[in-house]
Formats: structure tokens, C-alpha cells, sequence
């Protein structure tokens, strides 16, 4: 393992571009930044580097690639966060439920920032729920966290399995645990949930929206009603008159 290790964060470095590292910057707020590093890898290369170094551990036991992947979330470069978590996803056909544990615990500790929050909870989470859906009823606990990146997974946890009208129940009281977050990154991350259960049950976000706008952040509800018709746009949009 701790040649793995060493391989892949050579070849990390090998394709280091600090042009990169500064493009990376903006798309990350302050407080981020105190806790993710770059090596600067452009996607291309990053995605080419993680296949050639999976071929070493694909045949290995889950646990132990499990186990290499926590190394990588460990070091706090988004680069080998999103290795870990295209590799993780990787092996989605094994999934258990005890799984579980160990992919909350990773969000506790590891996510630090939007990317590394969505890339692992769009995919690794998102397909464990529909796999495990029981499991489902915990993101209502993870809405609730002091953490703002657990309450932004409870939300983007949903948000493939909310376009396929998945768990739908489950998104509104999401939706509302979160209603009054003030985070901007949270109300993003909600606003997007809402978004994409518009894509397959439109008339149910659109009254979601309707009862809870005059107390909805702004920006939550620009992002749920994105992908709705201009003319409910423009009503929810709608400043209440007397």
C-alpha cells in the first residue's frame, strides 16, 4: 500500500501545472482553502494518472482498497479525494450495508469542501441509497450536523436519485430541515435537490416552493426553480403583495 502510495502522488507531481493550482483557487471560497491543497493536475491528465494506478488495486479485496482510499482523503489534496472517490464508486457492485459507516465517517472528517462533498455524495452515496434505501431516513440526522458539509450531503445525496423521482418524500423533508440554513453552500446544495426532483415531478417542487417562499433564501429557491417554464419562474420570483 505505501508503494501505491508513492506512485501515485509521484505521478501526481509529474503532471503538477501551478497555472492550474491558481485556476483551482477561484472556484473555492476562503475558509476553504485553509483546509484543501491542489498539486495542479489538469482534469485530462488526473483521470488518465487514477486509471493506470487503479490497474494496480483493481483486484484487490474492497477493504483493502478501502483502506487506500482513506490515505488519499487523509492528505487533504483534492486530487487524491477525487481519486478515492472515483475509486470507491469503482467498486459500487460490493457494496454493502456496513459500508455505510465508514462513508459518513469519511464526510465527519475528510470533506472540507464543495467538490470533494458532491463528487462522493452525487455518486458513491447516491448509488448506496438506492442499493440500501432504508438508509435513506439517516440523511435527515446529517441535515441536522453542526457540519455545514453533512448538511449539504443530506442534500446532494438525493440528487441523482431525486431526477430517476426517487425518494421524493425523503427530499422535502430534507428540503425542509434545511430551509432556514444560513450557509450560501447549503442553501446551494438544497436548492440544487429541489432542482433535480423538478426534472421528474415539477407541479410538486412548484407548490414546495410556493408555500415556503416568503421564508426561503433567495438563492435556495433561484436553484430549485431553474429548470421550470419562465412563467412559474416569474411567479415564484414574485415579491408577496398586500
Amino acid at each position: 500500500m505505501k508503494q501505491i502510495l508513492k506512485n501515485i502522488r509521484r505521478a501526481l507531481k509529474e503532471q503538477a501545472d501551478e497555472k492550474a493550482i491558481e485556476s483551482f483557487y477561484r472556484f473555492f471560497k476562503e475558509n476553504e482553502f485553509q483546509k484543501v491543497r491542489f498539486y495542479g493536475v489538469k482534469t485530462a491528465a488526473f483521470h488518465k494518472i487514477a486509471k493506470e494506478q487503479f490497474a494496480a488495486v483493481k483486484d484487490w479485496p474492497k477493504e483493502e482498497v478501502f483502506s487506500l482510499c482513506e490515505n488519499l482523503w487523509e492528505s487533504n489534496y483534492l486530487e487524491e479525494t477525487s481519486m478515492a472517490c472515483d475509486w470507491v464508486y469503482r467498486f459500487r457492485n460490493d457494496f454493502k450495508p456496513n459500508d455505510f459507516a465508514l462513508f459518513e465517517s469519511w464526510i465527519e472528517r475528510y470533506v472540507h469542501n464543495w467538490a470533494s462533498c458532491d463528487v462522493f455524495c452525487n455518486h458513491t452515496i447516491g448509488t448506496f441509497l438506492e442499493m440500501y434505501p432504508k438508509h435513506v431516513t439517516k440523511l435527515k440526522k446529517w441535515a441536522k450536523s453542526p457540519n455545514p458539509w453533512m448538511r449539504r450531503a443530506a442534500a446532494v445525496s438525493l440528487i441523482i436519485p431525486a431526477r430517476k423521482k426517487l425518494f421524493h418524500k425523503e427530499v422535502f423533508e430534507v428540503a425542509t430541515i434545511l430551509l432556514h440554513d444560513t450557509e450560501d453552500l447549503v442553501q446551494k446544495g438544497y436548492g440544487w435537490m429541489l432542482k433535480a426532483a423538478s426534472e421528474s415531478d415539477q407541479d410538486a417542487v412548484f407548490q414546495y416552493v410556493m408555500a415556503n417562499k416568503a421564508t426561503m433564501p433567495r438563492t435556495a429557491l433561484r436553484y430549485a426553480i431553474e429548470k421550470m417554464p419562465q412563467s412559474l419562474k416569474k411567479e415564484a420570483m414574485a415579491k408577496k403583495t398586500s
